[in-house]
């Protein structure tokens, strides 16, 4: 049987792993995962850096660009109430900047599925590896107290029996030899005993930190999402009030766009180097919260016909001691029951319960096979490797449209404000005003009339 094929690398992986990274002297940092080095630490939050620089960056400019709209517009004309031209033009410009808005928005929805997607396969993975080491602790546990409780009982009984026939006594001391050497050697199967590093609870929290993070990308969605529609009703109902909302809203989901453009990059930046080569990292790391021993864990990590089973050589001798219990029990039943009729119960209760012991066994071999283990293994770093780095990628690209589509509708907007007619309020003021020169001179010429 061939080996189960290891994990493989994608292009996005060799892409970001072949990035320079450097510390805050801006020195080069080796590419390798290391989250637990003071110097690999500071190159991803350089890459974060990068993000807040950027956004200081967009900041300056927009407020450069206000500035000098505010403050370097040529004076208007007297008398002048047409607007300026060039409104169409700003009106596409912002509906142009809101439709890439939008079009990052659906980016960013199949990003964060991805992402959830790619977790949700992380998580199931880990909730099934513990499945599998709890019940191998349990069949051993299970076989283990009914072999005790068959040397117990059964065993004892029936030498109790069979004392006037030294040969038949020594058959069932032989046989309580056998079931206590294969009690012995099945509890060094349950090898995750005692274990502090649970499946489970890793499972548990990368489910926690998903939830909030599923939340928190959600929320920014629907932000810039209300943005998008606010803005374009502000537009085409030609209303400052919500074009002052807007620029607000836009400028708030600007500084969480950045921030999440930071996070999104120092995370793929992480996963990349942790992906190219996972193995040593996961072994090192395991071996240092367990406890257990390399050649195990190289068998289930590794699972090629380079490592042997660890587990060979109990499992062997477990079996032989089985096959001999049931060679001893066979000449029991046929040698000591005709002669004790009151040893038949007591022979055939060691029987079933050998029966019973053998299918466990056979439960406990294919369950400490390295394939069930390295499946989910690899089911695990598909996920996180594949459907969560280009969830991961998607979300960046989700945040660099949103923070340019963002930045051009805050340059646009007070543009767009003044091309905007007076309010309605202001118009029928005037027109209902008695000391307006019109409708002063509408009245004369009423009374004249009369």
């Amino acid at each position: 049987m061939g080996a189960p094929p290891g994990h493989r690398p994608s292009a996005w992986v060799h892409l970001l792993h072949q990035l320079p990274r450097a510390d805050f002297q801006l020195r080069p940092v080796p590419s390798a995962f290391a989250p637990q080095e003071r110097e690999y630490q500071q190159a991803l939050l350089l890459v974060v850096a990068l993000a807040g620089l950027g956004l200081g960056l967009s900041l300056i400019f927009i407020a450069v660009y206000l500035i000098r709209f505010c403050c370097c517009r040529p004076p208007e004309p007297p008398g002048a109430k047409s607007p300026p031209p060039g409104g169409g033009c700003v009106t596409w410009n912002c509906i142009a900047a809101l439709l890439v808005g939008c079009a990052g928005i659906g980016i960013g929805f199949y990003g964060n599925s991805e992402t959830s997607d790619g977790v949700s396969q992380l998580s199931s993975a880990l909730l099934h590896a513990n499945h599998t080491l709890t019940a191998i602790d349990h069949l051993v546990l299970e076989t283990v107290e009914r072999l005790d409780e068959a040397v117990r009982t059964e065993l004892t009984t029936l030498e109790e029996l069979l004392t006037q026939r030294t040969e038949l006594v020594a058959a069932a001391r032989g046989a309580r030899r056998q079931a206590e050497a294969v009690a012995q050697q099945l509890q060094g199967l349950a090898f995750w005993r005692g274990v502090p590093l649970s499946p489970l609870q890793v499972a548990e929290d990368v489910s926690f930190v998903e939830e909030y993070r599923w939340l928190a990308y959600i929320l920014l969605l629907l932000l810039e999402l209300l943005v998008c529609l606010f803005t374009l009703l502000g537009l085409a109902r030609q209303s400052k009030w919500l074009v002052i909302v807007m620029t607000v809203m836009s400028l708030l989901v600007l500084v969480l766009s950045w921030g999440s453009m930071g996070l999104e990059a120092a995370t793929a930046v992480g996963l990349s180097d942790f992906c190219s080569s996972p193995d040593s990292y996961i072994l090192n790391v395991t071996q240092e919260e367990t406890g257990l021993g390399s050649d195990i864990l190289n068998y289930y990590f590794l699972c090629n016909q380079a490592v042997s089973n660890p587990f060979q050589q109990r499992l062997t001798l477990s079996q032989r001691a089985l096959a001999n219990i049931h060679s001893q029990l066979q000449g029991l039943e046929r040698e000591a029951v005709p002669q004790f009729p009151s040893a038949q119960k007591p022979v055939l209760s060691l029987e079933e319960t050998l029966n019973v012991t053998e299918g466990s066994f056979h439960q406990l071999v294919a369950l400490l096979h390295c394939r069930g283990l390295h499946k989910d293994y690899g089911s695990a770093l598909r996920g996180l490797c594949e459907d969560t780095l280009e969830g991961l990628l998607f979300l960046l690209l989700f945040s660099l449209l949103s923070a340019g589509a963002l930045a051009t509708v805050l340059c646009s907007l007070p543009r767009a404000w003044a091309l905007f007619p007076p309010s309605d309020d202001y118009e029928d003021t005037d027109d209902d005003d008695p000391f307006n020169p019109q409708e002063s001179k509408r009245f004369v010429q009423w009374q004249s009339s009369i």
